[in-house]
This record gives structure tokens, sequence and C-alpha cells, in this order.
């Protein structure tokens, strides 16, 4: 669970500097693509908009679901750029953790003033 939150807190850590660069107000898919980018950076694995099959006794949904972002294969971080987190945010990111078998990911709402008040961590 150490490597888990030391790559937790890297992934934090690139969300506060393109937040602090960009600032809120921005399209969820522009968050999305400069966090790639600050991960891939200090040399992160990250499979962006990566498709999560869903798995129903003997049927299989290889397209069910897409995850903003698997840093990684440990972290899913999915992206917000809304002005509340609603219940269903997270309940959708704890089904993607289920169904991917992760123990940690992380909700990051970029529509905030103090990133802080915008980060969620999930654990299962």
């Amino acid at each position: 669970m150490e490597e888990i939150n030391k790559l937790s807190y890297a992934i934090i850590g690139a969300a506060y500097k393109v937040h602090s660069s960009l600032g809120p107000g921005l399209l969820e898919s522009t968050y999305e693509v400069c966090l790639e980018y600050e991960l891939l950076k200090i040399g992160l694995k990250v499979e962006r908009q990566k498709l999560l099959p869903v798995f129903y006794n003997e049927i299989v949904l290889d397209a069910g679901y897409r995850v903003d972002l698997l840093v990684e294969d440990s972290i899913i971080v999915e992206l917000k750029a809304v002005a509340d987190v609603a219940p269903i945010h997270r309940a959708q990111l704890m089904t993607y953790l289920k169904l991917a078998d992760l123990p940690l990911g992380l909700l990051i709402n970029f529509n905030v003033t103090d990133l802080k008040q915008g980060i969620n961590r999930i654990i299962m």
C-alpha cells in the first residue's frame, strides 16, 4: 500500500501543477490531456480513456466503460470540471474500482478555486 500512496501523492502533485497553471473553468478533456502529459513527464505509465470491460455471468461487454486515466495499472483517475461533485460521481468511481479490482481511485474536480477541495480519494 505504501507504493500506491506514493503514486497517489505524485498524481495529486501533477494535478496541482495543472490546476495552478490553467485554473478552473475549462473542459474536463483539457485537464485530462494536461494531466496525462504531466504524469508521462515524470515517467509514469498512463493510459487515457482506457476501456474497462464489464463481466456479467457469461456476458462480456468489451467496451463497457472508459476510465479517464489509468496510472501504472494501479490507480484510476476520474476527472471532473463541474460545480459540485455529486454522489453518483463517487459511486461511478467505486464501480470502476470494483470492475478493475483495484484498491484506490482519485476523483479530481478541477472546477474549484482551491484544488484541495476538489480531490476525493476512494479506497476499496
